[in-house]
């Protein structure tokens, strides 16, 4: 008869979220994994399958954490435009973490459906809410009515990602503040 699992999987993921977030797919070991999520090897693999489909479920639940949090950024503030730059201020505030998101792009690209689809489906709701927002802010006079809110909302999703990637890369605050500053005075 198998034992029932002594571990909450939710937790045990969000630690996996954290190890994958360091190092990487390639740069992770199941040894890593098991002793960040505090559990033995059997019940990794009994409850997450292989490496891969943790690092799936990793991804699927980091971009729908991240999107949610960018999303509640997006309804701060008075204004729609007071959103959009809250939303900035805390991709420029936590851009010293690494992003599995942008990680997981960088190591893969679109190689892998599964990982893809894990990625597209939190990035559609993103890239939606931030549509919305910015046609509220055209609609308010807070943002230039010639640029397309789509592609704006586009713009916005590389301005976070090239926002993370200079943090990797060693920017320091002032320099990161001054970019998000930049994408949205391009909006403007």
């Amino acid at each position: 008869m198998a034992r029932p699992k002594e571990f909450d999987s939710d937790a045990a993921l969000d630690a996996a979220i954290e190890v994958f977030r360091a190092h990487g797919f390639a740069g992770t070991s199941a040894a890593m994994l098991t002793q960040g999520m505090k559990i033995g090897r059997q019940s990794l693999y009994d409850t997450f399958g292989d490496k891969w489909r943790l690092y799936v479920a990793a991804v699927a639940r980091y971009s729908l954490m991240e999107v949610q949090a960018h999303l509640e950024a997006l309804r701060i503030g008075p204004t729609p435009w007071d959103g959009i730059g809250r939303m900035m201020e805390r991709v420029v505030e936590q851009a010293d973490r690494p992003c599995l998101g942008v990680r997981s792009i960088c190591e893969f690209g679109d190689q892998h459906q599964d990982l893809l689809k894990a990625r597209e489906a939190a990035g559609r709701m993103l890239t939606s809410g931030m549509a919305a927002a910015l046609r509220e802010a055209q609609a308010a006079g807070q943002m230039s009515p010639e640029i397309d809110p789509d592609d704006g909302a586009a713009f916005l999703n590389s301005s976070i990602a090239g926002i993370r990637i200079a943090a990797r890369g060693g920017a320091g605050p002032q320099q990161l503040h001054a970019l998000g500053r930049l994408a949205l005075r391009a909006l403007g």
